[in-house]
């Protein structure tokens, strides 16, 4: 008798399932191979970069519950289909919610999280798309997706070490690339953010822990690495919520410009807040800023004197006294017009981004705009953290800048971890961002000559600064 296609391909499905089942619930009776425990230590250690402490976190594919206890969730809830492998993770992480479920019939009403693990799992999936499908119903906007799923190219010294007994066995696999699951995430509304690859020493010989830290990011070596890692985030739609949005000026220097400033500078959202940040100027800017303040009571404006030095410092008083949902950075010497400003709010609310960050190197500039050298080192630095921060990012010191205030304030909370001692603000913000995984959209803007003052900044010297940092960045959040 012949049944119809769709039986059939049920019928298939569940054959696969049982068998998986069945191999898994036999691996959770004996302790995890020497690989294996080396590998997931590894794991371990890449995902604590991402995922932050204190977060709501899925793990689909849990098995013993290891990677979801390493991360130490507000709340952490795995789920598995392999009873016994629930169970187990249940004695050894009691603090931690463990469901049996299978995740292409996954339903967890009203349940939301900021991260979703599949560690392991895609290669392992009947149907990818299917649960996909499923496990956007516990995303919320700002909920990031975390793959890792083995390459292709270990298939074979995979098979060799599970017939050696120093890999869990497995039973044959998908075998995805990351074009693959890009594809499928895209097919599921979920658009990728950035892709990466680790660990290319599997056994804990010597050396292995620099050449997994170290040669598995540079070439060649990292063609060789053994597993793929890939964030995604659900894709956005437009907020309903019409935002107050807060625009801060540092001014140094500068009171040439207040007047024009305050004429120039757009009323966007919900309404526009224009906060002044007085930075120990020379001249007569604060007074410049207070008159001008006066004059156009129908302006929403503070004026605030900077507590310390540097427009980093300048920018984070800013922030700290602002009302509004959206944060703007706009430099006060009008180098780049105030009128790009709604540019940026509509990348933001429209859900194509996260963070927006001007770029001054698409457009012609205006004779004396940048320097020969500036121009050099804005390309140099502009690669170089591109390559560390796993985003294209052209333009690393242009001082136009906008992000939501909710995550500035978890930008803000994490700031330790990178240091503080960024004098412009720009890195501070960029570092932050690409550790949380937000979507960081490069905004080409028309950059002019600066018409009243000298720059605040210093070529050689701030130089200096930010090759430090650079060095500072890459053992923090590439070297790790």
């Amino acid at each position: 008798m012949n049944l119809p296609a769709s039986d059939t391909l049920l019928i298939e499905a569940q054959e696969y399932q049982r068998a998986r089942r069945s191999a898994w619930n036999k691996v959770a009776q004996h302790p995890p191979r020497s690989w294996g425990r080396y590998y997931g230590r590894r794991l371990q250690q890449v995902y604590r970069l991402v995922i932050p402490e204190g977060a709501r976190v899925l793990e689909i594919g849990c098995a013993r519950g290891d990677l979801l206890a390493a991360l130490k969730p507000l709340y952490g809830c795995g789920i598995d289909f392999a009873p016994a492998m629930v169970e187990l993770a249940r004695s050894k992480h009691p603090d931690l919610d463990f469901r049996l479920a299978d995740v292409h019939e996954l339903d967890l009403p009203g349940e939301t999280f900021d991260f979703i693990v599949l560690s392991d799992v895609v290669n392992d999936l009947w149907d990818v798309h299917a649960a996909l499908e499923k496990i956007r119903s516990c995303c919320v906007p700002g909920t990031r997706i975390i793959f890792n799923y083995f390459s292709h190219l270990w298939e074979g010294p995979l098979s060799w070490a599970q017939t050696l007994r120093i890999a869990t066995p497995t039973l044959p696999q998908n075998w995805l690339t990351t074009g693959d699951l890009k594809n499928l995430l895209e097919l599921s509304n979920f658009e990728p953010l950035r892709s990466w690859s680790e660990v290319v020493a599997p056994l804990p010989f010597p050396g292995a822990a620099f050449a997994n830290r170290v040669l598995a990011k540079i070439a060649p070596f990292r063609w060789f690495d053994m597993t793929n890692f890939l964030i995604a985030r659900p894709i956005a739609r437009p907020s309903t919520h019409v935002p107050l949005v807060s625009v801060v000026v540092a001014a140094r220097n500068e009171s040439g410009h207040i007047d024009e400033l305050m004429a120039r500078i757009p009323e966007m959202g919900a309404g526009t807040e224009i906060i002044f940040v007085e930075g120990n100027s020379t001249d007569d800017t604060f007074e410049a800023i207070r008159k001008a303040i006066a004059a156009n009571p129908q302006r929403n404006c503070k004026l605030l004197k900077q507590p310390g030095k540097g427009k980093g410092d300048a920018v984070r008083a800013g922030f700290t006294a602002a009302m509004g949902d959206v944060l703007m950075i706009l430099d006060a010497d009008i180098t780049v017009p105030p009128e790009a400003l709604p540019n940026f709010y509509e990348v933001l609310v429209s859900g194509k981004g996260d963070f927006g960050n001007g770029v001054r190197l698409v457009y012609p500039m205006q004779d004396q705009a940048m320097r020969f050298a500036n121009l050099v080192g804005n390309k140099f630095f502009a690669r170089a953290f591109s390559w560390l921060l796993g985003q294209p990012i052209r333009d690393t010191l242009c001082g136009t800048k906008v992000l939501w205030k909710t995550d500035y304030e978890r930008i803000a909370a994490n700031r330790k971890y990178f240091g503080e001692f960024d004098p412009f603000g720009d890195f501070d913000l960029l570092f932050g961002a690409a550790k949380l995984s937000l979507k960081i959209m490069e905004m080409p803007v028309r950059y002019g000559a600066r018409r009243y003052g000298e720059t605040n900044i210093s070529r050689w010297r701030h130089g200096l600064i930010l090759l430090r940092m650079m060095i500072f960045a890459a053992r923090r959040i590439k070297f790790v």
